[in-house]
């Protein structure tokens, strides 16, 4: 989860696993999996990182990484 803030200051908490494309318009604007879109303060690269901190944390990130070890070792 990560922590956004909506056009009027309003902070809130959004899934990005579920975040399907990030632009700015010129406004931030977040699009999700299920439709929903979203319009915040934060920069697209903010989003980005934020996302990508997201993923490291819950170990999406270096998952691959891991299998990938892990099947060398058997090997």
């Amino acid at each position: 989860m990560i922590t956004v803030t909506r056009l009027n200051g309003e902070p809130f908490v959004l899934n990005a696993l579920y975040i399907e494309k990030v632009q700015a318009l010129p406004d931030t604007t977040i699009s999700l999996a299920n439709g929903k879109t979203y319009f915040v303060q934060e920069s697209v690269d903010t989003i980005i990182q934020r996302s990508t901190d997201y993923y490291k944390n819950i170990g999406l990130i270096d998952l691959h990484t891991k299998v990938v070890d892990e099947d060398d070792k058997t090997n």
